[in-house]
């Protein structure tokens, strides 16, 4: 058979259902190909939508994700989408075309390097140099991206190549020589880890985005109810700790909750599962050095990377919080838990009222709140990048099945919208909201398009500022002044809402809020609500 129709059976093979992307010349083969077949084919409107797409679906389903693009423009525009699923550990997997193997590197019409450009962010890239090659390839593609550490790989498949005949055979086992990804921790490791916690007097766990890639959430939860361990969250570990967990403290790091972080600064032992203590998870919290560290993480590189650790332990978490469970108790640390308490109370008699504004705005704090109360427990949240984020961070609630997913390590504006339309192809049964800044919306508008021809139903939340609120708040502080980042013409939301035919609603009151929300969980029809925010609203609010 053709090598384009065996691209098309190796996708088939994988179980892919849905391939998000944007034709062109060098993947026309592939296309004819798939047009023959019961995959579905999302056309996005710009090439980063598809990767996005590909990640939304990826989280939502537990698969991976597949976008594909075309040679030279349509391949560098992917890169972003590229990666924002690399720095937040995504399994999806990447068909680009390229030109004819023989004017690779002539600078031909439409050539890009794109291997040589996604080098530093994909888990491993392929240029198909041997038709015959493509079937192993695609097969060792799939197996990297959803194994071990998860993440994207690139195949770049010159258009020569797939219109050329080759034996089809799938049935072999996927052998890469120094690829063995270590998935159970060490039995003696593991044992150390509960005595350590039997013996500490103010154990903490802080649970990270690793929690959500090895779909570990109930073993999680299991193991903060059978030892009653307090516990805070980094960013990407946001969906997988339960707002109603009695010890639940908060979201920790450079804009996470203020009790949050001086409580970890308080702790003697932290146990971390599957977080990597970035930079912004870390900021804002002091005495680190001196505690002693658990780092449960897939990843060896990883452990040790940023603070020394007492007790390693390379594996998954799933399997490895499964092994803990079965001996795992509640230690006596009453004290440590009232003192927690106070500082948590104090904290919140001090600020847990919400900023007034003016009557021409809400408080995005009361839209959040508000959001939490009425979607039902298997809700899925997909925020954008800025101010919108953090304040969904710290006041949407985590309930049942609810999951949250947003671009935590490259903080991609734009990602919110083609990621939710990602993951409503997966989950349709399940309701799925955009929360989306004025800015981050105007990078990805025109998937409205897609969400239309895919028919999928999305509420969009869109907090409008006028303007890029993290970066004025930024300059505020720093410069005391702002420049460059006021959008005083941006368009009519509603009515551009409408142009694509979905319900497009703006409100000054949260009690306009709460009726338009009402309204679109029981409409059928995409609904967008635009909440008008104070220039001057801060991220703490």
């Amino acid at each position: 058979m053709k090598a384009c129709e065996a691209i098309v059976r190796c996708l088939q093979e994988e179980n892919v259902d849905v391939i998000f992307g944007y034709p062109g010349a060098a993947v026309a083969p592939i296309y004819e190909e798939l047009r023959k077949t019961d995959i579905s084919h999302i056309l996005v409107r710009h090439e980063q939508a598809a990767g996005h797409c590909a990640n939304g679906y990826a989280r939502a389903s537990g698969k991976v994700g597949v976008c594909m693009a075309t040679s030279g423009p349509g391949a560098t525009n992917i890169i972003t989408a590229i990666a924002t699923a690399y720095m937040d550990s995504i399994p999806i997997v990447i068909i680009t075309g390229q030109v004819n193997t023989s004017v690779i590197g002539k600078d031909v019409f439409q050539e890009a390097d794109i291997t040589g450009s996604t080098e530093p962010f994909t888990k491993h890239s392929y240029l198909v140099k041997n038709e015959k090659d493509i079937p192993r390839i695609l097969k060792e593609a799939f197996y990297i991206a959803k194994s071990g550490r998860p993440g994207p790989v690139l195949v770049d498949i010159p258009v020569d190549l797939q219109n050329k005949n080759i034996d089809f055979d799938y049935s072999f086992e996927v052998n890469i020589r120094g690829y063995k990804p270590k998935t159970s921790g060490h039995k003696l490791q593991l044992k150390k880890i509960v005595d350590k916690i039997n013996s500490s007097s103010k154990p903490l766990v802080v649970v990270g985005g690793g929690v959500a890639c090895s779909n570990a959430r109930a073993e999680i939860m299991e193991f903060l109810n059978k030892s009653k361990l307090p516990a805070v969250h980094t960013l990407m570990g946001k969906d997988a700790v339960d707002s109603t967990y009695s010890e639940f403290i908060g979201f920790i790091g450079m804009h996470g909750d203020a009790f949050a972080n001086e409580i970890i600064s308080k702790s003697d032992v932290i146990i971390s599962v599957g977080a990597r203590f970035s930079d912004r998870s870390i900021a804002n919290i002091k005495n680190y050095n001196h505690k002693e560290i658990i780092h449960i993480d897939i990843d060896a590189a990883e452990i040790g990377k940023t603070f020394k650790t007492s007790i390693p332990v390379v594996g998954d978490a799933k399997e490895i919080l499964s092994e803990l469970n079965k001996n795992i108790s509640a230690p006596n640390i009453d004290s440590w838990k009232n003192e927690i308490k106070a500082i948590k109370d104090t904290y919140l008699s001090e600020n847990g009222a919400s900023v007034a504004t003016a009557d021409d705005y809400v408080n995005p704090k009361d839209i959040i709140c508000c959001l939490s109360k009425e979607c039902d427990n298997s809700t899925i949240l997909v925020s954008d990048v800025g101010q919108n984020l953090m304040w969904a961070l710290k006041n949407y609630e985590i309930i049942g099945e609810r999951l949250f997913f947003t671009s935590g390590g490259l903080g991609t504006m734009g990602y919110s919208l083609p990621a939710a339309i990602g993951a409503k192809l997966a989950a349709p049964d399940t309701t799925v909201i955009v929360s989306v800044g004025d800015g981050a919306f105007q990078m990805s508008l025109q998937e409205l398009a897609t969400m239309i021809n895919c028919e999928v139903k999305l509420i969009i939340i869109l907090f409008n500022n006028h303007g890029l609120g993290m970066v004025r708040e930024l300059q505020n502080a720093k410069y005391n002044n702002s420049f460059g980042v006021d959008m005083a013409l941006n368009p009519n939301f509603t009515r551009l809402a409408e142009a694509y035919g979905i319900n497009g609603v703006k409100v000054t009151k949260v009690e306009a809020f709460q009726d338009a929300l009402k309204a679109a969980l029981a409409s059928d029809k995409s609904t967008l609500i635009e909440c008008l925010i104070s220039t001057e609203t801060k991220t703490l609010i």
